[in-house]
C-alpha cells in the first residue's frame, strides 16, 4: 500500500509539473483555432481590461454597479453625472456572482460607494461562470480568489485559462497592453460604460427560455450581500429591462422575482417601464442609447426617493 501511494503522488507531481509547462507553451505557439481550451482574450468584448485599469485609480463614488453586459451597456455614468451622482460601472460580459464577489473584495473599499446596484436576471444566477472566468483571468490580476473560483467552477477551460493567465502575470505581459477606446460599434466611456453606436432591434421572438439556479452562484451572491451589510453599505437589486418579446418567453419569472424580493430591495423594470422593442433596444436584451437614457432617468428618480443619495 505504501508503494502504491508513493506511485500516486509521483504520478500526480509528474502530471502537474508536466501539464503546466505544456499549457503555457501551447498558448504561446499554437494558432488560435488549435487552442480552443487555452483562452487568453485580453481586451476582449466589453472593455473589461480598460475598466479594471481605471477602477484602480478611482475612489469614493456615489453608486457602484455590478452585473452582466446588461450592466456595463445599461448604466451610463454620464446620465448619473447630470444628476450630480458619481457612478462607477463594474459590469462585465456574462458576469456571475462568483466574479461579483471577487470584484467587491478587490475594489469595494477603494470605491467606497454610498449604494451598490446589482443588475440581476435569471441567467446571472444560473450561468456556470466559465465564460466570465476566462474574461477575468485574462484581464485582471490572478490571486487566491482566482484559484478558488476555478476550483468551484471545475471546468478544464477555466483551469487552463488560469494557468496561462498566471504565466502572463509572471511575464508582465499585461503591463505593455493598451486597449483601444473604440472597437467596431463600441466606445468605452470613462467609469465603465460601453456605448454602442445607435441601432435598432430587429430580432424576432424566440422560443421558451428556461433556467435553474446554480447553488454555488447563489452562495456567492449571499456572500456579497453579507459583505455589504457588514460594511453598512446600502444595496438594491435591479432587473434591467429587456425586450417584451424576450421577457415574455422566460419561464418561471415569478420564482426569480420572489427570490430577489426575499434578498433585499428589488425592482423589476420589465414590469415598471413601457419601452418599445424596436426603438429602445439594439437586440433582444440590450438597450440602445435611447433606452439607456430612459431607463437611467427613471431609475435615478427611484434612487432619490428611496435612498436620498444627494
Amino acid at each position: 500500500m505504501g508503494q502504491f501511494l508513493k506511485n500516486i503522488v509521483l504520478f500526480t507531481m509528474l502530471c502537474l509539473f508536466g501539464y503546466v509547462p505544456v499549457i503555457c507553451l501551447w498558448g504561446e505557439i499554437a494558432s488560435q483555432d488549435l487552442k480552443t481550451n487555452v483562452s487568453f482574450n485580453i481586451g476582449g468584448v466589453g472593455h473589461l481590461f480598460t475598466r479594471l485599469q481605471e477602477v484602480k485609480t478611482t475612489e469614493n463614488v456615489d453608486v457602484l454597479v455590478l452585473g452582466t453586459s446588461l450592466a456595463y451597456r445599461g448604466f451610463d455614468p454620464r446620465v448619473f453625472e447630470s444628476h450630480q451622482l458619481r457612478l462607477f460601472n463594474l459590469g462585465s460580459s456574462a458576469q456571475t456572482p462568483l466574479q461579483t464577489e471577487i470584484l467587491l473584495h478587490r475594489y469595494l473599499d477603494r470605491l467606497h460607494p454610498r449604494i451598490v446596484i446589482f443588475e440581476v436576471n435569471p441567467f446571472y444566477l444560473s450561468n456556470d461562470g466559465v465564460e466570465s472566468s476566462l474574461d477575468f483571468f485574462a484581464n485582471d490580476k490572478n490571486d487566491f480568489a482566482s484559484i478558488r473560483s476555478a476550483f468551484i467552477i471545475n471546468n478544464v477551460k477555466t483551469y487552463n485559462a488560469l494557468i496561462y493567465g498566471v504565466y502572463k502575470d509572471i511575464t508582465a505581459f499585461k503591463l505593455g497592453f493598451k486597449e483601444p477606446t473604440n472597437k467596431k460599434d463600441d466606445t468605452y466611456i470613462s467609469h465603465g460604460f460601453v456605448e454602442k453606436a445607435l441601432s435598432y432591434n430587429r430580432n424576432q421572438s424566440s422560443g421558451a427560455i428556461s433556467w435553474t439556479f446554480e447553488r454555488y452562484q447563489l452562495a456567492a451572491f449571499h456572500n456579497s450581500l453579507r459583505m455589504l451589510k457588514e460594511k453598512g453599505i446600502s444595496y438594491v437589486l435591479v432587473q434591467a429591462p429587456i425586450s417584451k418579446a424576450r421577457y415574455a418567453n422566460i419561464i418561471n419569472k415569478e420564482v426569480f422575482d420572489t427570490k430577489m424580493t426575499n434578498l433585499g430591495t428589488y425592482y423589476n423594470f420589465n414590469e415598471l417601464m413601457q419601452l418599445n422593442d424596436g426603438l429602445h433596444f439594439y437586440d433582444s436584451h440590450h438597450l440602445n442609447q435611447n433606452g439607456v437614457a430612459a431607463f437611467n432617468n427613471y431609475l435615478i428618480k427611484t434612487l432619490f426617493l428611496d435612498y436620498r443619495i444627494k
